[in-house]
């Protein structure tokens, strides 16, 4: 009993010292944060695999950087690398190349903060001498990207980047069927290039210039309606599937040799895969791309609790001379008042 009517005067003495309370406390909330708690909480993180294209029409001189003309690629590049600081650390984001009808994969993601300039580093790297062969089966690769995505821990979100130009060129009749369900993997495809076709450079195994593509070197008509087989063997194609035949493949027979950004083609790709499309323009609008919320996940993780407990305590101390300030302004309006 006496303990107890010790520890109720003690209480009863500091209860009516409110100052020497919140001292105590603010000391206490401060001792805490010597121990470096962490406090958990959800986050919408990203997790992407970046599929950069780099067949040979990725390199039309058809963009603008700094008011000069370059490749497709080089814009693409330069957009991705102003936008990768804006993904949230925590994120995720690693690369990957397209040519002839796969893509291969570089690297797996890797958190963006701790790695930025690896992630820099490694896409600076990427140019059109890594590509092993001249075809560009954009579908095909499409589709060889969603099966890396899917191979993956956690399935990662896929960013397909890519003017849509199918070389050999596609039939409506004669395209590739995948049996990919939309929203396995989620997903954009961003369109790089201008509508209004332009030549297709032509370059060495060492990415020396040697004119431009002509006519009469590059398939102007798809390979199925010649007889000859696809690339893939024992391929499914939409009209030995069922499918309804589809429109806006973008295919310019006689024009081949001239390559524009193929927007319906692409469109219809990320309609029948669920995902988005995105018309490169700026990095800004990429950046935003990149970080919406339909490729966002919820991640649980774990912040430091310091400096909310500082600000805590910082709070503590300050709320004797806040109240101590009301009370004296309080006591001058009566004053006033009842002066008056």
């Amino acid at each position: 009993m006496k303990v107890m009517q010790v520890w109720r005067r003690w209480w009863r003495e500091w209860s009516l010292d409110r100052g020497r309370l919140g001292l105590a406390l603010a000391a206490l909330l401060l001792a805490i944060g010597f121990l470096q708690p962490r406090l958990p909480w959800k986050r919408s993180l990203f997790e992407h695999v970046v599929v950069i294209d780099i067949t040979q029409s990725m390199n039309v001189q058809d963009e603008l950087l700094d008011g000069k003309p370059v490749s497709r690629l080089a814009f693409a590049k330069q957009a991705l690398h102003l936008a990768l600081q804006d993904l949230p650390c925590g994120s995720k984001l690693g690369w990957a190349i397209f040519t002839e009808y796969r893509s291969y994969l570089l690297f797996a993601p890797v958190e963006v903060c701790a790695n930025r300039a690896e992630l820099r580093a490694s896409l600076a790297a990427i140019d059109g001498r890594m590509a092993w062969s001249g075809n560009s089966e954009v579908a095909k690769g499409l589709h060889s990207s969603i099966v890396v995505a899917k191979a993956l821990p956690g399935t990662p979100s896929l960013v397909f980047v890519t003017d849509g130009h199918e070389s050999p060129p596609l039939n409506a009749r004669h395209r590739p069927a995948f049996d990919d369900k939309p929203g396995e993997v989620a997903g954009v495809i961003v369109g790089v290039g201008q509508a209004r076709p332009s030549p297709i450079p032509k370059l060495d195994p060492l990415g020396r210039p040697l004119g431009f593509w002509g006519a009469d070197e590059v398939a102007q008509v798809d390979p199925r309606s010649q007889g000859r087989g696809a690339s893939v063997g024992q391929e499914l194609m939409v009209d030995e599937g069922g499918v309804a035949d589809a429109a806006g493949l973008g295919a310019t027979p006689g024009s081949e040799h001239l390559s524009g950004l193929r927007e319906p083609y692409l469109r219809l790709l990320a309609q029948e895969n669920g995902f988005a499309f995105h018309k490169l323009r700026s990095a800004a609008a990429l950046s935003k791309a990149l970080r919406d919320q339909a490729l966002s996940r919820p991640v649980r993780v774990s912040g430091d609790a310091r400096v909310l407990l500082a600000a805590l305590a910082f709070g503590l101390l300050l709320v004797p001379y806040l109240t101590a300030l009301w009370a004296a302004r309080r006591s001058r309006r009566l004053a006033a008042a009842a002066g008056g």
